[in-house]
């Protein structure tokens, strides 16, 4: 990091891009090799597939490496050395940080870090906060539950390494949080979109605080697309009166994007720690243009213990047409990461991304922050349901806010609604990741 600059690290984040894909080939050439040597399951695949490290010569190769998913990750863990099996690169005695994934589609997959590998999580998460406006000034309130899931373990270090005070607030309930926020005036904060719009409302009307009163400036977010949401962005800036940013990562992968303080409407690639690969939906080929929807497929240069080579993600992001107006090199994602191929599904022979649906919901001042969507099967045909709530204050939604709402919605959706308005406070809140969308279809 240079001293007073914008930038973590000026060197790569402003790299002349043909030098930049030069570094990321190598750093490529490297991970590959190094999965082949240490790995039975890397050598296996790459066997397989007739391919030798050695082959990969360009960055049109690239797409010669076999992709791994999260199935063929939870085989390879189920031999030795337990519980890391054929992935592990490093001998188990070096492994000296556990996680492991959320598990919500089956098993979990364990996640193995050696100390080299903890320290590139913390740097990674230093090109976040730094281009975020985090400064040695700054106390770091830590609202989440630290335990086996990675959540924001690695920011905790990364406002650790640039010299905030950081107050981990693990044990406290909402309520002791931001009673802990107001005694000790913390200037920026992490979470979830969902649970800092939940621990706003707690403040306001558990303890009577305009949580925009407090003392915080920045908000990092993620674990939801919420944050590139505009809707749920405004919320989320006007429930705290401070700038909130978006970021994505993954246990897999590790913190891969950022959002700047210029706020491009997009996340930043971190180009000089990942390779992002956008690949079409439907072809599988590599889109290279601006605009057009993919799957990400990603690579993590320097993680070693547990490598992370040519990840299906699941992911859907586009390229952005436009640099960034920060200065950096790093392409743009525009919008966010949309959300996950796995969570799009056909309703009525539609295609639906639950994001479309926050979007229009979050956009709707009328509405508290709430919301849950059901799909179901009756008699045959789908029934798409919208649960939603009237802000604090209201016992009820007027027909022209309704009517607003289904109008937008099958603008956006292409699909109509069945609105249900419940009492304000009555849907479920979370406070790790919301669960909003229930496909119930497969119990009918």
């Amino acid at each position: 990091m240079a001293t007073g600059s914008k930038y973590w690290n000026p060197y790569l984040e402003t790299m002349d891009l043909e030098k930049l894909r030069q570094v990321q080939l190598r750093k490529f050439q490297g991970i590959v090799a190094w999965g082949y040597e240490r790995s039975p399951f890397y050598r296996r695949l790459y066997r397989q597939a007739g391919l030798e490290p050695g082959d990969i010569k360009t960055m049109e190769d690239v797409a010669r490496v076999p992709k791994v998913d999260k199935a063929m990750l939870k085989t390879a863990q189920a031999g030795e050395p337990f519980p890391y099996g054929e992935l592990l690169c490093l001998p188990l005695e070096e492994v000296v940080e556990f996680r492991q994934t959320s598990g919500t589609t089956g098993k979990p997959i364990y996640q193995a870090d050696s100390w080299p590998d903890w320290e590139w999580w913390s740097e990674a998460w230093c090109y976040i906060l730094w281009s975020q406006g985090y400064r040695p000034r700054d106390r770091v309130f830590l609202p989440f539950g630290y335990n086996i899931f990675v959540a924001f373990w690695a920011g905790h270090y990364a406002a650790e390494k640039i010299g905030c005070e950081v107050v981990p607030g693990g044990v406290l309930d909402t309520t002791a949080r931001i009673l802990k926020i107001q005694e000790l005036k913390a200037t920026a904060m992490m979470g979830t979109p969902t649970y800092l719009l939940n621990m706003a409302d707690v403040a306001r009307s558990r303890l009577g605080l305009d949580p925009a009163e407090l003392t915080i400036e920045k908000i990092t977010c993620a674990g939801e697309p919420g944050a590139s949401i505009p809707g749920t962005k405004q919320r989320l800036e006007k429930a705290w009166g401070a700038k909130v940013f978006d970021h994505a990562g993954a246990t897999e992968i590790g913190a891969w994007s950022y959002e700047c303080a210029e706020q491009p409407g997009g996340l930043h690639v971190n180009e000089g720690l990942f390779l992002v690969e956008i690949e079409d939906l439907v072809t599988g080929q590599t889109i290279t243009t601006p605009g057009r929807p993919g799957k990400m497929i990603i690579t993590a240069f320097d993680r070693l213990a547990q490598p992370c080579l040519r990840f299906d993600s699941k992911d859907i992001i586009e390229w952005d047409s436009a640099p960034c107006p920060c200065g950096r090199t790093y392409r743009l994602i525009r919008g966010g990461v949309q959300g996950r191929a796995d969570d799009i599904t056909k309703v009525k022979g539609v295609l639906l991304s639950p994001s479309a649906i926050e979007a229009v919901v979050r956009g709707c001042a009328a509405l508290s922050d709430e919301y849950e969507v059901v799909v179901e099967r009756i008699a045959g045909q789908d029934r798409i349901t919208l649960k939603v709530e009237p802000c604090a204050g209201q016992d009820c939604l007027g027909d022209d806010i309704l009517g607003r709402l289904k109008d937008e919605l099958r603008l956006e959706t292409n699909l109509g609604y069945i609105i249900e308005v419940h009492r304000p406070g009555s849907l479920t809140r979370y406070e790790g990741k919301a669960r909003r969308f229930k496909d119930l279809r497969q119990q009918h």
